[in-house]
């Protein structure tokens, strides 16, 4: 988590445990810091596939290019910033090509068995978010939870339940270590915090956040493609600190975030592609 000055708001501390460090009871940003920096990351990538898509079409300003994104976006179901992201970081296609991508292999989406969702429908990825939450909070057995997807370096949060708004709009956009999803997006692997309050891996900000919402433990799973890239995150978020998971609990888990983790890896090759697809096709003809 990138860092801002911090600021005391006693209003929120009383869920803090009383026994806490100081450190910890101090450790609240105000909520214009959250705004300004979840303006800022949220409008970076944005406005980056905004100039590339500019230049690259000869569009004659940025406006034209955010309204093709939106437009496309829209169009293909899929977020802004999602867009922009694999607009960002796919190579160019070649000077004058009719299409993006001649030739692509084209297949059906992988099964996700226990999630109970239509994979099939193009504009499915929210449902499957939400089914592999829903199941991810069944098996650790808590209410609290989040999804964050990898995009432009950082995780991004998709979709939470039980979690209050001080916690989404700390956790917005995380691109450091200091937090237990940012260590199992690293190590590629489960990770238990027993105990939010004493657990090493956290600075005092994100501690804060996390303790203030009522969690005082966590469980973080990697969403891993076919090679064993991460392409997201799902956490539990707990009440009270945790003594760890059976070895089926863990299983089970590992091959939720598999079976999802396959799926997105379709879903980028398949739907986002297609939206690139289509965004090239209508910049072409926007070219003056």
């Amino acid at each position: 988590m990138s860092q801002l000055p911090l600021h005391l708001d006693a209003d929120v501390t009383s869920a803090i445990p009383s026994d806490a460090p100081p450190a910890q009871r101090e450790a609240r940003w105000t909520q214009e810091d959250l705004d300004l920096r979840n303006r800022g990351m949220g409008h970076a990538g944005v406005a980056r596939a905004q100039d590339i898509l500019a230049k690259r079409y000869g569009l004659d300003s940025t406006e034209r290019a955010f309204a093709l994104l939106r437009t496309v976006s829209q169009q293909s179901n899929i977020k802004l910033h999602t867009l922009a992201d694999a607009l960002v970081r796919t190579p160019a296609p070649d000077f004058d090509a009719p299409l993006w991508f001649p030739g692509r292999a084209r297949f059906g989406p992988p099964p996700l068995p226990g999630l109970g969702i239509d994979t099939g429908s193009p504009g499915s990825q929210g449902a499957v978010l939400k089914a592999a939450l829903h199941r991810v909070l069944s098996v650790t057995q808590t209410p609290m939870g989040n999804v964050q997807l990898a995009q432009s370096g950082r995780l991004h949060l998709a979709r939470h339940t039980g979690l209050n708004p001080y916690f989404t709009d700390f956790f917005a956009f995380v691109d450091a270590p200091t937090t237990a999803c940012s260590q199992a997006a690293a190590e590629r692997r489960q990770v238990t915090v027993p105990d939010v309050a004493t657990a090493p891996v956290f600075d005092e900000a994100s501690r804060h956040a996390i303790l203030q919402t009522g969690s005082r433990a966590a469980h973080s799973i990697p969403l891993t493609n076919g090679r064993g890239a991460v392409l997201g995150m799902v956490s539990s978020h707990h009440d009270r600190p945790l003594a760890g998971f059976t070895r089926a609990q863990l299983h089970t888990l590992h091959q939720t975030a598999n079976d999802v983790g396959r799926w997105l890896s379709w879903h980028w090759h398949t739907i986002v592609l297609d939206a690139l697809e289509r965004l090239h096709a209508q910049a072409v003809t926007a070219q003056p």
